[in-house]
């Protein structure tokens, strides 16, 4: 199984409710920004292990770096609801930075859903962030008004769907089958890899029957779609915002067309970030949309620089 390099410690934090679980590497050292990481859709924290053990060492000596779990998934707490609003993981944020970084910028990056999280912060609280990374954080494609009706239906469809069980997550009999399906998932990540973080991702618990299965560490409200029409025009004016110096790294595997299918593409996105102030673009190199689990190494080497 995967070694950890640089062994971190899990704390919890009262935040709006809930009981947010952080897991930290190193100490705080005043006047050095905090290093957040955050996470994206069906992940957790713990995902970015292995990126930081590919930092150097001169670079994380005496800087504390932090990844939450975000609400509902992993070890913080499941809200009192049945689904989840983006504006929700805004404001998570902003009460973790006010508790690990109350009196200075902190350095923030964000995969995935996590990379649209830190894209909209950024606008909303440009002055919390001193450099701003963006891993494969694309948006949605653009929605029109009239897919307003459809869309509410979708959503009351869904919430049913949810409460019939019919969005279950899969469990798995052992830890091994959890390793098994982020492979399948993920066919660049090594078994030593996806044998480490199963145990992250996933825990036992106790069937009715006796038996133990493992479940994922995600709530299945995650699925359903969000009511709000995704609104270009309102992204635009939050990126005009943004004052840090940003980096948006993209995998060289194009996920964005896979997902799509021409619907929204990487032109189009390249497009939108053109909004951002200062935001330069790079490419990891054989890759796909976990890049910090394909290629921890070259993008540790991306980031260093730039954050320096």
């Amino acid at each position: 199984m995967y070694q950890a390099q640089r062994p971190s410690r899990s704390e919890f934090v009262p935040i709006r409710n809930l009981q947010y679980h952080v897991r930290i590497w190193g100490e705080a050292t005043p006047g050095v920004p905090p290093l957040v990481l955050v996470h994206g859709w069906m992940d957790v924290g713990a995902s970015w292990q292995f990126m930081v053990d590919a930092l150097s060492g001169a670079f994380v000596a005496g800087r504390q770096i932090i990844a939450p779990d975000w609400r509902g998934y992993g070890q913080t707490a499941l809200p009192d609801a049945d689904n989840y609003w983006f504006p929700d993981y805004l404001a998570d944020l902003d009460f973790l930075l006010d508790h690990y970084a109350p009196d200075q910028p902190a350095d923030l990056v964000g995969h995935s859903m996590g990379g649209n999280v830190v894209m909209l912060y950024a606008g909303a609280r440009p002055a919390r962030i001193r450099r701003l990374v963006n891993l494969e954080g694309f948006g949605m494609a653009a929605t029109q008004p009239d897919q307003a009706p459809g869309r509410f239906a979708k959503w009351m469809d869904e919430l049913k769907s949810l409460h019939r069980g019919d969005l279950a997550l899969h469990s798995y009999a052992d830890v091994a089958g959890v390793a098994r399906r982020l492979m399948k998932t993920n066919p660049r990540l090594p078994q030593d890899k996806a044998d480490w973080l199963a145990h992250f991702w996933a825990a036992p618990r106790r069937e009715s029957d006796g038996s133990t299965r493992w479940h994922i560490l995600g709530d299945p409200a995650h699925k359903i779609i969000n009511a709000s029409l995704y609104r270009v025009d309102e992204v635009l004016a939050i990126y005009r915002c943004i004052q840090a110096p940003t980096l948006a790294v993209e995998a060289s595997d194009d996920s964005l067309s896979q997902w799509w299918q021409g619907r929204y593409t990487l032109a189009e996105y390249h497009e939108r970030l053109q909004a951002v102030p200062d935001c330069r673009r790079a490419v990891v190199r054989d890759a796909g949309h976990m890049l910090h689990h394909d290629q921890p190494q070259a993008l540790a080497a991306l980031l260093e620089p730039f954050l320096a």
